[in-house]
Parts: structure tokens; C-alpha cells; sequence
């Protein structure tokens, strides 16, 4: 399994294009140019390199299809989803419809996100971090990772 730490401000050409920060670059596995990138779940687009893509879409493959809660999902998490790759400069391009839904413009920021990294504009990014206070925090990881009280 890939993974990845970091994170990096990019800014997009007129084209939608931005260079892929060399930080992320040396996580990736040798040769790895190809990637897939959708919509995130919030307002941000993940990008997965295929090693960790191709796990994922062969999981959403082997969902029921007669369960409608299966095709909405489907529907919802492949919407969008399109191959990109690293072009001779090291640059990916974004789809326009994908940066859109992103209200990305010129200023992002990659974040990593485990096995794949969140592409945000930079505003919506810092509004994120300002909304969320260190008890906030605090109470989230208590919660999510099942935390005992240290004694």
C-alpha cells in the first residue's frame, strides 16, 4: 500500500494544469505516472495513483447492483472519474468539470490523505482549519480513534 505525507501549495495555469510537487513525487512507486482523480466527498477532488486506485474500484465492482444504495453510490463516487497523467514536465491536467465542482482556480493545495491526496482551493482549505478548534480536534480524535483516557 501507498502512502502519503505532506503538504503543498500549487498553482493551476490557464489550462487547469499544475506541477506536481516534487515532495509527492519521490512517494510515489518508481514509473509511477498515471493516476485516476474524482470528486471528493467534501468539496475537493482526490487524485489516487493507479496502485492505489485499482483495489478500490475492484471493491465498488464486486457491490450488488440490484441494491439501489449500491448504483447511488456508484453513481456519486465514479461521477467524474477520469485517467490523468504526469505530461514530460511533470504537470497533471484537471479536467474542467472536476475543477469546477472544486471551485478551484488558480491557488490549491495538495494534502495528503493516505493512499491518495486531496487537491483544495486554497480558500476553501484555510476556512476549513479555521473552523476547527483544538478541542473540536481533540474531541474528533478521541472519537474516531477509539482513544483511552490517558491516566
Amino acid at each position: 500500500m501507498i502512502g502519503f505525507l505532506g503538504e503543498y501549495e500549487v498553482t493551476l495555469d490557464a489550462k487547469g494544469r499544475f506541477l506536481l510537487p516534487a515532495g509527492f513525487r519521490k512517494q510515489l512507486a518508481e514509473g509511477a505516472n498515471q493516476f485516476v482523480i474524482n470528486r471528493g466527498i467534501e468539496a475537493c477532488l482526490s487524485l489516487y495513483p493507479m496502485q492505489s486506485w485499482e483495489p478500490i474500484f475492484s471493491e465498488v465492482s464486486k457491490l450488488n447492483d440490484f441494491d439501489p444504495k449500491v448504483r447511488k453510490f456508484r453513481r456519486y463516487f465514479l461521477n467524474g472519474a477520469t485517467n490523468v497523467e504526469l505530461d514530460s514536465a511533470g504537470r497533471l491536467l484537471l479536467p474542467r468539470a472536476l475543477m469546477d465542482y472544486a471551485g478551484l482556480e488558480k491557488d490549491a493545495v495538495l494534502v495528503s490523505a493516505v493512499n491518495k491526496i486531496e487537491i483544495w482551493d486554497k480558500t476553501k482549505y484555510t476556512q476549513f482549519f479555521e473552523s476547527f478548534s483544538p478541542d473540536s480536534f481533540s474531541d474528533l480524535a478521541n472519537e474516531v480513534m477509539n482513544a483511552q483516557p490517558v491516566r
